[in-house]
């Protein structure tokens, strides 16, 4: 079965109201990404400590997402990767590093999100499909909407609309290790996105959505957006409070190259490309 047989596979059994309509995009979009009109961010985040480990310093000056954006195009669900091959395009595994793989984003309802990616390999993925990487302000105007709501469906968090209630895989497999859990190996541990109660499929809380139609940016995983210094936003299945509630979760403490089992992303593009 090809990738996107799976994909439309998963996608009849999440249920058509998973996602936005399909085709080419609106607004000027290319196919399959969101339009998303002008509009302020809104405040940042606290820009803290960590991300899945937990380990790093504060913020920066600029605390993202408080600067209007021109009208852009975002992909509404984070991203999946996959390889093109002399035979035709192959899946990647999500639960595994690039580990210099030539890859490129897509993004499709019922697909595993990448994690294990640093910035610089989302950047190059997204490049590979001709987007980019979001600014912080418009990533944080996409989660916001126009109303400017501290959630991405209101200003109330509501349980059970995002996926942001799991529970720590390191701890599960991990728990004798004690500090020694937060290194870079037991990090990209392969296994620990796939227990129960960690990644979901893109699309698959349909309540945790912006008013733009763009799924999953509060929860699921951190996404990397376009800092040379390295930051990512949003939160993961296991915190979307430590660093900022909801769309002003900001994490700053890891650089560009950074990655672990929490690191997503997703990508944008302008409009007419």
């Amino acid at each position: 079965m090809t990738r996107f047989l799976r994909v439309a596979a998963v996608a009849a059994l999440l249920g058509a109201s998973c996602g936005p309509a399909r085709g080419p995009g609106g607004g000027g979009c290319p196919r399959g990404m969101v339009f998303v009109s002008s509009g302020a961010g809104g405040a940042g985040g606290a820009g803290g400590a960590g991300g899945a480990g937990g380990a790093g310093a504060g913020a920066g000056a600029h605390s993202g997402g408080d600067k209007p954006v021109a009208p852009f195009c975002i992909d509404p669900y984070e991203a999946a990767l996959v390889l093109d091959t002399p035979k035709g395009e192959e899946s990647v595994s999500p639960y595994e590093p690039v580990k210099g793989r030539r890859v490129r984003a897509v993004s499709e309802v019922g697909t595993v999100p990448q994690a294990y990616i640093s910035e610089i390999e989302a950047a190059a993925a997204c490049k590979a499909s001709n987007k980019r990487l979001c600014t912080e302000d418009e990533w944080v105007t996409a989660c916001r909407g126009s109303k400017r709501t501290r959630f991405p469906y209101g200003d109330a968090r509501k349980p059970g609309y995002c996926n942001d209630e799991g529970k720590s895989p390191l701890v599960r497999l991990y728990a004798s290790a004690g500090a020694g859990a937060f290194s870079d190996d037991p990090m990209n541990d392969p296994r620990l996105n796939q227990l129960p109660d960690t990644l979901a499929r893109a699309g698959s809380h349909p309540d945790c959505k912006s008013e733009y139609g763009v799924f999953d940016m509060v929860g699921n995983l951190h996404e990397w957006v376009d800092d040379p210094a390295g930051t990512f936003r949003g939160g993961y299945y296991l915190d979307t409070h430590l660093n900022g509630d909801g769309c002003a979760y900001r994490t700053t403490a890891h650089d560009a190259a950074y990655k672990d089992y929490s690191t997503g992303f997703r990508c944008c593009a302008d409009r007419g490309r």
